[in-house]
């Protein structure tokens, strides 16, 4: 349902993103892990076309995001980091318009608030303005817009980033049963919630990616059996990134 094929984002003289490839099939949760700045964010704006490639292709359900965007983006489910939101409408009032937004009305707009208010456990706080909510029922609010439509395909940055243990535990079920008839995908730095929810994981590292597997087959890559030292051993830290950028330039 997700297609990514030799995806390139170049920002003046930094690669972001480079020759990336990869499928996200239906029934699939897809987690995409790196370290801060490997390009996870800007992988995720070209797949829901926010943003254009330098070169490569991405479809959707079939749909080139290039060259016929709309139908693709219709199917698209979409929650980035620090989603916004409009801070004095109610949950109610913001969610109709987000329904309203993908061309939902009457009765099948009400189906859809409702359905998503249940899924998100939303119901006590409908009335209220969002600039009201905590910062867990603010995420829900957000989560709730982007699965108003029912899409097929779910793209999510950073999703439980803020959240307490409870929250976290509820948003990684949430993925997990919707996970079960979607296609999702999902950007992390929580190695932990790749165990807890996906059924397979990438990992990429300054713009490449350096594995793709199930989260045990990555785990049996390492000596200790553990994805955290996997995980280090495979990718670059800040530090030392930002060493070997100073040596490049020099």
């Amino acid at each position: 349902m997700i297609k990514v094929e030799n995806l390139t984002k170049v920002f003046g003289a930094k690669r972001a993103v480079d020759d990336v490839s990869f499928e996200v099939s239906k029934g699939e949760v897809l987690g995409f892990l790196g370290p801060n700045g490997a390009g996870k964010s800007t992988t995720m704006r070209m797949i829901t076309g926010f943003i254009p490639p330098t070169s490569g292709k991405v479809s959707v359900c079939g749909f080139d995001m290039a060259e016929d965007p709309l139908p693709g983006k219709r199917r698209i489910g979409y929650l980035p980091e620090a989603a916004p939101s409009y801070q004095e409408m109610t949950v109610r009032s913001f969610l109709n318009f987000a329904a309203e937004i993908r061309g939902l009305r009457g009765d099948e707009r009400t189906r859809a608030v409702w359905r998503a208010v249940e899924t998100c456990s939303l119901e006590s706080v409908i009335n209220q303005s969002i600039e009201t909510l905590s910062k867990g029922f603010r995420h829900r609010t957000c989560f709730a817009q982007a699965i108003i439509h029912d899409p097929e395909v779910l793209v999510m940055d950073e999703p439980t980033d803020g959240l307490d243990p409870n929250q976290k535990h509820e948003a990684r079920t949430l993925i997990r049963r919707m996970g079960e008839s979607k296609a999702i995908i999902f950007s992390t730095h929580i190695l932990e919630e790749v165990e807890a929810v996906c059924t397979r994981a990438i990992i990429i590292d300054r713009g490449r990616i350096v594995a793709n597997g199930t989260p045990d087959e990555l785990k049996a890559r390492s000596e200790t059996g553990r994805l955290d030292d996997f995980f280090r051993a495979i990718t670059l830290s800040d530090t030392a990134g930002a060493a070997n950028s100073a040596k490049e330039v020099a």
